[in-house]
């Protein structure tokens, strides 16, 4: 029997739940903006979220210099010159981004002496008998902690990243049928006949350019594609200077309202290299925000045998259970499961409500930037009227027509955002994806804003974008 231990009490003006990417973004702006109080609490043994247990090979699918904290850059800056990525700025990898988080929270957090942190500790929410009082409790003693929290509670968990290596596959498998994570790929002691991969997301991804990189016949992988994916091309999605705003804002979203049908609109979008598909004969249904290059497109289809038959129902040795179809397979396979959720498509909720955060998206996509921007909403910002007007959230992209609806969110911002000076300069010294124009130009704004609000109304009843959205 554990022995009963008095409470330790901490008082501080933000209680912050996560020490992911998200929850240090947030953390570095108020720290940065403001003089609050912060404690930290996660249940990982170190910073970084999600990425405390990502596959060894993954890297960031967008360049370095965008992901992180505000404070303090990832990477050199470094355009690489070799590999599928040659030309473009560096990818960080997990290694790198876990050491990365490790020396903000050392360097530039607990350094302040204004930020407490408590790794391996699970949050037991709100102390119903005294209002203001949190209480959490360390996974490896046990003991208790209330926390008086002054201002807010920040739950930086609410997006809910999901990774194979923590999430078990949502199909059966049979005995004597191998089914492992990525993580599982650097860690092979003998070779399989064939390899299938399970999932067409990032991972998914990741899991065929690994295989082909380490030089397995493309003939003996199979991909199992629930949903072909618009993919963004990641030359477009690279530094540029301040001040500069989207160039080709006006043009599409010209096109989308001459367009008759949504699928006009995104093969505009691919025609002018915004996005591309994996087989340029299948129409993509989903858009999940996974960035690849041409090099990497080439040689994911050299991959022949995808699967298009709906999702895994069950593994056998000699056979795949799919929604549609029942195919054979190779009894000596080994299965790399990528089906876990990592943008899963959660319910939006007010930003700012009383005396608590949820961070989620405000860019599509755009996490950590998201959370920067919420915490310095929090700071610059009266009530949370106008906060909440400032940080709309939107939910994960899914479906094909969603990739509408990204880019309608996004021209929202740059309509919406353009015209705040104040906001407007702390945009363009943030690292932020998106870029805006150096001075407000408040005519040429309520033109866009009145644009956009046009394609949306256009596009309304097929939008599934907001289906998510709460009050």
């Amino acid at each position: 029997m554990t022995e009963a231990r008095a409470n330790s009490t901490l008082e501080v003006d933000y209680l912050v739940i996560g020490a992911g990417a998200m929850g240090m973004a947030f953390v570095d702006t108020l720290l940065s903006e403001t003089d609050a109080t912060i404690a930290i609490i996660d249940r990982n043994h170190k910073p970084g979220g999600h990425w405390t247990n990502a596959y060894p090979f993954v890297r960031l699918h967008q360049p370095s210099v965008f992901y992180g904290v505000i404070s303090k850059g990832l990477g050199t800056g470094a355009i690489d010159a070799d590999g599928p990525n040659a030309g473009l700025n560096e990818l960080a990898s997990a290694d790198e981004i876990l050491d990365y988080f490790d020396h903000v929270m050392r360097d530039t957090f607990l350094k302040s002496g204004r930020v407490s942190y408590f790794p391996m500790s699970n949050y037991d929410g709100a102390d119903p008998a005294r209002l203001g009082v949190e209480r959490f409790h360390s996974l490896v003693t046990g003991a208790p902690t209330d926390v008086i929290v002054g201002r807010r509670v920040v739950d930086a968990t609410y997006q809910n990243v999901s990774i194979p290596a923590t999430t078990p596959p949502r199909y059966e498998f049979a005995d004597g049928v191998e089914v492992v994570p990525p993580n599982a790929l650097v860690k092979l002691s003998s070779p399989w006949a064939r390899y299938t991969v399970v999932g067409s997301g990032k991972t998914g991804i990741d899991a065929c350019l690994w295989l082909l990189e380490h030089d397995v016949d493309p003939d003996n992988i199979t991909w199992i594609m629930p949903r072909d994916a618009w993919l963004l091309d990641r030359a477009g999605i690279q530094p540029k200077p301040a001040g500069v705003a989207p160039g080709n804002r006006g043009v599409w979203l010209q096109g989308a309202l001459e367009a008759t049908e949504i699928d006009q609109v995104l093969e505009a979008f691919e025609a002018a290299g915004m996005v591309m598909r994996l087989t340029p004969d299948v129409r993509p249904t989903a858009y999940r925000c996974a960035t690849v290059t041409h090099a990497e497109i080439a040689s994911l289809r050299r991959i022949k045998n995808i699967v298009r038959r709906g999702r895994v129902k069950r593994l056998n040795v000699d056979s795949i259970e799919l929604d549609d179809a029942t195919i054979p397979a190779h009894p000596d396979t080994l299965y790399i499961d990528c089906t876990s959720d990592g943008l899963e498509r959660r319910p939006t909720v007010p930003v700012y409500e009383g005396s608590k955060i949820t961070l989620q998206c405000i860019i599509p996509c755009q996490q950590v930037f998201s959370a920067a921007l919420i915490a310095h909403i929090e700071a610059t910002t009266a009530d949370d009227a106008t906060r909440n007007e400032v940080c709309v959230p939107a939910p994960h992209p899914d479906s094909a027509q969603d990739l509408l609806g990204y880019m309608i969110e996004i021209a929202e911002r740059v309509a919406q955002w353009g015209s705040d000076a104040e906001l407007l300069a702390w945009l363009n010294q943030s690292r932020s994806v998106i870029t805006f124009p150096a001075e407000v130009d408040l005519p040429r704004q309520q033109m866009a804003g009145e644009l956009v609000a046009k394609v949306r109304a256009k596009y309304a009843d097929i939008l599934a974008w907001d289906a998510a959205i709460v009050s």
